[in-house]
């Protein structure tokens, strides 16, 4: 059974910076592509940013500049280097992957809230 377990998440200040982890565990082939969602209250979730297999990126236009993403195929774990971090930055943040074992599927996290207040 493949899980994805997040950590890093908590309670920042405007301006301050966050790095959230997830690390894929289980028995699988390979993993296609690792990212962040984000979920704030009465919202849908969003892509927050993705990372493919072969490194390339993509964000979410709010998050350009100031958010981070990294993977270490070696450790099976996807980073999010989280900066200049704003309240409206403030939700709950999903990991996702795309995983090649018998079969391809996508797999969450479990949620890590990230809250953004003075």
């Amino acid at each position: 059974q493949v899980q994805l377990v997040e950590s890093g998440g908590g309670l920042v200040q405007p301006g301050g910076s966050l790095r959230l982890s997830c690390t894929a565990s289980g028995s699988f082939f390979s993993i296609n592509s690792m990212g962040w969602y984000r979920q704030a209250p009465e919202k849908e979730r969003e892509l927050v940013a993705a990372v493919r297999s072969g490194g390339s990126t993509n964000y979410a236009d709010d998050v350009k500049g100031r958010f981070t993403i990294s993977r270490d195929n070696a450790k099976n774990t996807v980073y999010l280097q989280m900066d200049s971090l704003k309240p409206e930055d403030t939700a709950v943040y999903y990991c996702n992957a795309v995983i090649q074992g018998v079969t391809r599927r996508e797999y969450w996290g479990q949620g890590t809230q990230v809250t953004v207040s003075s």
